[in-house]
């Protein structure tokens, strides 16, 4: 036994290194755990958020169908029906193009809004 080992027992130095690094493992193993219990939230939510974007996108593409063949019907054409429901939402996606830099602020805020709930 060499004279650092000596020193160290007599201060009772081993025990407390021992349990100074068990505590360091233990804390690193809880970090490890929570950060992936913490991803295992955000995948099964990010899923359930594509799952759900999804079935509302087959929803509207069935009910714009649908609302084209009843249109179409209505008026006795073919193509009547479709073109009124393509021209609506080309219509929407003009008004979302010119207000693209409002709805992404509105947007980044209501983020930013949501990260300072979820920080509390």
């Amino acid at each position: 036994m060499d004279i650092k080992d000596s020193i160290f027992k007599f201060l009772r130095l081993d025990n407390l290194i021992k349990s100074l690094s068990g505590y360091v493992e233990t804390r690193v193993e809880l970090f490890k755990i929570e950060v992936r219990e913490e991803t295992i939230k955000v995948v099964s939510y990010g899923l359930m958020i594509g799952i759900c974007f999804l079935l509302g996108l087959l929803f509207l593409i069935f009910l714009s169908i649908g609302f084209a063949n009843y249109i179409s019907t209505y008026y006795g054409t073919t193509f009547t029906g479709y073109w009124i429901v393509a021209g609506t939402y080309g219509l929407i996606f003009l008004i979302v193009i010119l207000l693209r830099k409002n709805i992404g602020h509105f947007i980044e805020q209501h983020l930013k809004e949501q990260a300072k709930q979820k920080g509390k």
